[in-house]
């Protein structure tokens, strides 16, 4: 048990902490600059979106027992501010579209990405970013626990007898976009909504099959940048 606390001892148990575990050092290497302009720019959209679900959301929900006149006079208050808002939205994904089809290396990858059913272009711009284009985080289970939807067993000895469950230390938003996909997926004909059919049919539950299914979108991502092409329905692997 440690006692005491002061520079001269956080850095000496820095130093020790570095030396023992040297062997396990990997460089730090900065992204890109085209990449921080791309977060930047994505973290701005994503605050005009909730600037402006923060106006419409409450004069959507009051619209049906508020007051007609003063729902009307409401709504012309924040039509400006809304109309603004999707404007300068409109004009960031503009400059996010640019920046990506200007870059060889962005291009490709984007265009792999976006070619899984579920992954829309918000979600590719997210995963590039979040991964440096696909160098940081190159495993899709590593992206799985990153993300949040990796699942993790709680149980230790005769005590502990948790439930399987995954982590909220996580990048939430991620995970929010994963699942806006894979609610994408189980709406429109395909072999994803046909999985979730039959495993809620056999007792599942819905979030466990849901939590699924934005696993294997995670894996179709990667499965598709390191074949270096699109999608494909039709793919059969090779057997060796």
């Amino acid at each position: 048990m440690q006692r005491g606390k002061n520079d001269t001892v956080d850095a000496f148990r820095i130093a020790e902490y570095a030396y023992r575990f040297r062997d396990q050092t990997r460089l730090w290497q900065p992204p890109r600059p085209v990449i921080q302009q791309l977060a930047f720019l994505s973290g701005a959209r994503q605050r005009l979106i909730q600037a402006y679900n923060l106006l419409a959301g409450p004069l959507a929900e009051q619209d049906s027992f508020i007051n007609p006149l003063l729902q009307k006079q409401l709504q012309r208050s924040s039509r400006k501010s809304l109309i603004a808002l999707k404007e300068e939205q409109k004009a960031i994904e503009q400059q996010i579209n640019g920046l990506i089809q200007n870059d060889g290396r962005l291009k490709e990858l984007f265009e792999w990405i976006v070619s899984v059913p579920g992954i829309g272009s918000t979600t590719a711009t997210e995963i590039i970013v979040v991964t440096n284009e696909m160098t940081t985080i190159t495993d899709p289970k590593q992206m799985a626990c990153h993300a949040g939807v990796a699942p993790f067993e709680y149980r230790s000895g005769t005590s502990i007898r948790g439930k399987t469950r995954v982590s909220h230390q996580a990048r939430k938003r991620l995970k929010a976009l994963f699942h806006l996909g894979a609610m994408s997926c189980i709406r429109k004909e395909g072999e994803l909504r046909t999985y979730y059919q039959r495993k809620v049919a056999e007792g599942k539950n819905k979030m466990l099959v849901l939590n699924a299914i934005r696993n294997k979108l995670i894996h179709r991502v990667y499965a598709v940048v390191r074949r270096k092409e699109k999608y494909d329905k039709t793919y059969v692997p090779t057997l060796a």
